[in-house]
């Protein structure tokens, strides 16, 4: 049973899969989204604090750009086949993780930022008598970055920068547990929640190596997050203090270390017009830093444990894999005030199939992005950005989790910015 609290927990905690690679969210600013997020070699708005912060030194004075992306995920498994197959749909949610940057240029070559967003996150909810209720039911997860970044133009059109990240994470799971003294009785509740704080880096180039190219290379580090919360288990009846019966899970403290992944992504923009942009971007993603979970039971139920006070570790594979994101975008500015985009994006999850379950059902999968964007002062401007993303179907017929069957998924973006200029 312990490995299945183990597991549990590894779930939700990587629980956003069907938004971004592993549970990585990496729309944050609605240009850069439009543009299918191949924005490491032009970095030329706020945003550019998260995908390349080398960027900022082509800002004039002080620039603000902030907005949010509603993310609306599906995702239905379907167990069984033929005449017996049955399928579950994910309840309907809606998030929307946040972005605000700030830079400000400082003399001719030097300029600073600060960015806040939401690195990791979101979750998934499943109906409470659904098959897979045992391992998924209610998970959440939340993160804040706020990353404050130095940029420095070495020579002519030549850009570094480094800057650090604190971060913030909280996590919630709520699921179903079998009851211990027969299946056919009601089942039991546990909920889990815990949070952590952490510190990351980041590091970037940007080179103009003429007026019509540039490129860019940008370093984001891994982040150790020591979750701290507890375990609370719900007995469908009064018979635990009666019958002394044992809770299937441990009543108090848990701890669980996490290291979300490094990333590496190397870009180009190419401005054959004026008008014209095209960016692409290739971003490697070292998600074989997530090759287990290991949950340690630092407390336990005194009245209904006796073993109160002892250690107890459970560990689970997970064994990711490194990946990457190929990224393509257009940029067509209709005048000096207003411009179109377009982008496409390939993204190549990082989980094995035998590892697939409800709460982590990855595939690989396709972006497909448009946007517009425009001024509506000389101070003030706003872009707007939609993005579909599909997923390939994917089949666990050997699962090491004992749940077979087959997931598709579908989610659909929408973001916006205002920008505004001092």
């Amino acid at each position: 049973m312990k490995k299945l609290l183990t597991l549990s927990l590894a779930c939700v905690l990587f629980a956003s899969s069907i938004y971004a690679g592993g549970f990585q969210i990496n729309e944050h600013g609605a240009r850069a989204m439009a543009l299918g997020g191949a924005f490491t070699g032009l970095a030329n708005d706020p945003s550019a604090i998260y995908f390349n912060p080398a960027g900022i030194t082509q800002l004039k004075g002080t620039r603000f750009y902030f907005g949010t992306t509603a993310i609306s995920p599906s995702a239905t498994y379907t167990s069984g086949s033929g005449s017996t197959a049955r399928e579950y749909e994910m309840k309907g949610q809606l998030f929307t993780p946040i972005n605000f940057y700030i830079t400000q240029k400082l003399g001719d070559k030097l300029a600073v930022g600060l960015g806040v967003n939401n690195q990791y996150g979101l979750g998934t909810k499943w109906n409470g008598s659904w098959p897979g209720r045992y391992l998924a039911v209610n998970t959440e997860v939340k993160t804040f970055f706020i990353t404050p970044v130095i940029a420095y133009e070495l020579f002519n059109g030549f850009s570094i920068s480094a800057g650090g990240s604190f971060v913030f994470g909280d996590v919630t799971i709520e699921r179903k547990l079998p009851n211990p003294l027969s299946p056919a009785l009601a089942d039991e509740e546990i909920a889990m929640a815990g949070d952590a704080t952490s510190f990351g880096f980041t590091a970037g180039i940007l080179y103009k190596v003429s007026d019509q190219f540039q490129f860019g290379v940008n370093y984001r580090s891994e982040v150790s997050l020591d979750f701290k919360g507890t375990a609370t288990t719900t007995p469908a009846t009064f018979y635990h203090p009666i019958l002394k019966v044992n809770l299937p899970f441990p009543n108090g403290d848990i701890t669980a270390p996490l290291k979300t992944p490094q990333n590496l992504t190397v870009g180009l923009a190419y401005m054959p017009s004026d008008n014209v942009t095209f960016t692409a971007d290739y971003q490697y993603i070292g998600w074989s830093s997530y090759d287990k979970l290991e949950v340690t039971f630092a407390s336990y139920d005194l009245d209904l444990n006796p073993a109160n006070g002892v250690q107890n570790v459970s560990s689970t594979p997970r064994e990711y894999e490194n990946t990457y994101i190929i990224r393509a975008g257009l940029e067509y500015k209709l005048s000096d005030n207003a411009a179109l985009r377009a982008g496409l994006l390939y993204d190549h999850n990082p989980v094995q199939t035998d590892y697939i379950e409800p709460t982590l059902p990855d595939a690989d999968r396709v972006g497909f992005n448009v946007g517009f964007g425009g001024k509506l002062t000389d101070n003030l401007g706003v872009d707007f950005s939609y993005m579909l993303l599909t997923f390939s179907e994917r089949t666990v017929s050997k699962s090491k989790f004992g749940f077979n069957g087959t997931y598709s998924n579908l989610a659909h973006l929408f973001g916006v910015n205002f920008s505004y200029s001092l």
